[in-house]
């Protein structure tokens, strides 16, 4: 993790597009040359994020994800920002359109999207990938018609496949929105 001062900082978000915030600030920004930034606050004293910080989890699960041939965000550098407070992970987006834009009918999709969806589920959970925060706005159809994640600080990976429990306790996140589920419903059945 490369510690980044302020001027830096300020220098590296120029002109940049901010793209989610929350009462504490800015969260995600996309950088004038197209890359990401990503801010991560501590949001607890005592953490595991003291220990391994979100930014670095994200690296680190990018690259697990990179070795199993899952298309995942390009990292680019981890930093500590102690000027504001926050860590950040610097990547190149996964290219293409999560499938809650596709749902929400932002471009056309191939038919057989839903069924290449469970594949690609069942294929992660059977390599071991336990993503807590699975659902349609963190998994990407790419312009080459792989399916990718994204916004990975809270994926684990394991050396064996998915228990019976992990894989329903996925799907049940999946589900937890309305519009989703009622998508997601043909696949699920």
């Amino acid at each position: 993790m490369q510690k980044l001062d302020h001027n830096d900082y300020l220098a590296l978000r120029a002109n940049c597009k901010v793209i989610e915030q929350d009462g504490f600030g800015d969260k995600v920004l996309i950088l004038e040359d197209g890359t990401f930034l990503k801010l991560f606050r501590r949001k607890r004293l005592i953490t595991s994020a003291a220990i391994w910080p979100y930014a670095q989890r994200f690296a680190d699960n990018a690259k697990k994800l990179e070795e199993l041939g899952i298309p995942c965000p390009k990292i680019i550098q981890v930093y500590r920002i102690p000027s504001i407070k926050r860590d950040a992970v610097h990547y190149h987006p996964l290219p293409g359109l999560t499938l809650r834009q596709l749902r929400d009918g932002e471009a056309e999709y191939p038919d057989d999207l839903l069924e290449r969806f469970a594949s690609f589920v069942t294929h992660i959970h059977n390599l071991g990938v336990y993503f807590r925060s699975i659902h349609l706005g963190n998994v990407v159809l790419t312009p080459q018609g792989e399916i990718g994640l994204i916004d990975i600080s809270d994926l684990k990976t394991q050396s064996r496949p998915l228990s019976k429990w992990q894989r329903e306790r996925n799907l049940v996140h999946m589900t937890k929105d309305a519009a989703d589920k009622e998508w997601l419903n043909t696949i699920l059945k």
